[in-house]
């Protein structure tokens, strides 16, 4: 019998959600700390760009509240290509809490699909993302959900990242915000599907009372269920002090050594010590997930 291929090395992800790209004061809040602050080595794996929205009629995409060629989303571009030559992947991430994305894409026509679909197809290839996030958080059906995944890996090709943001409660088994059965897409397109970055706060989950950990006892594997947290009270509701949730996911990796990785909601605030520095979080999550 020929010797067993080793497993590759599991590297846990440590990804920030980014939407909030101007403060109060009308100053655009820089990435490039993100690179240039780290004391040791760039800590942050992936930055998911919020949000996308799909309006209509088709054609009408929109990153928050402007359109992508915005001049003001301009310095957001050029940082992202910059992250990116570094090593940071960069996903857009589609839909959120405005409704609407989702069920534009899930028309039983195909026509339908196929003109909210394109566009958002050729502006993922004209800015560059190396992945969407579909943030599903409107009723939406399993065959609608399955046709998207399979038209953009169809489109971008195999190193194309695709992710989902449920709630906790969602590969739980129990009522939440997409409607479809997560774990039946996991088992007819788990194989598309990257990771999820799930939601443990606003009432839906918490990662520091067990509920990671009821996730996998349903059959997930570890390296799928990425723990998402909030970095900032204001942020929702749920928050967890940094300094908690870095013991929870060292202990999370001690027991499931391919543990997904953390995410945080959101970057311009994340508060560690002091506020809005991103890469103080991102550098105390590698240090608590390291030397596995």
């Amino acid at each position: 019998m020929p010797p067993l291929t080793p497993q590759a090395q599991h590297k846990p992800r440590i990804i920030l959600y980014h939407q909030t790209h101007y403060n109060r004061a009308g100053e655009y809040i820089s990435l490039l700390p993100l690179l240039t602050e780290p004391t040791d080595t760039i800590s942050t794996t992936h930055l998911i760009i919020a949000a996308i929205h799909l309006n209509s009629p088709p054609g009408n995409i929109t990153l928050n509240d402007d359109p992508p060629s915005a001049t003001k989303h301009d310095p957001l571009w050029e940082e992202m290509h910059i992250l990116q030559d570094c090593g940071i992947k960069v996903l857009g991430m589609l839909g959120g809490a405005a409704k609407g994305s989702f069920t534009r894409l899930d028309s039983s026509d195909d026509g339908e699909f196929e003109r909210y679909y394109i566009p958002l197809r050729d502006m993922v290839k004209e800015y560059g993302f190396d992945g969407l996030d579909l943030d599903v958080e409107e009723e939406m059906s399993l065959g609608g959900i399955i046709r998207l995944i399979d038209r953009l890996k169809l489109d971008f090709g195999s190193s194309f990242l695709i992710t989902l943001a449920p709630v906790a409660r969602a590969l739980q088994g129990k009522k939440h915000l997409s409607e479809f059965d997560y774990e039946a897409l996991e088992v007819m397109r788990g194989g598309m599907i990257d990771w999820y970055n799930v939601q443990f706060y606003n009432g839906w989950g918490s990662l520091v009372e067990g509920d990671y950990s009821e996730i996998l006892g349903r059959g997930w594997r570890p390296e799928k269920v990425v723990a998402g947290v909030l970095t900032h009270p204001g942020n929702g509701h749920g928050w967890v002090d940094a300094e908690e949730v870095m013991r929870t996911v060292r202990s999370l990796r001690e027991v499931y050594p391919r543990f997904g990785g953390v995410m945080g909601w959101e970057y311009f605030n994340t508060l560690v010590r002091d506020e809005g520095r991103g890469w103080e979080w991102t550098e105390g999550m590698m240090k608590a997930l390291e030397g596995f």
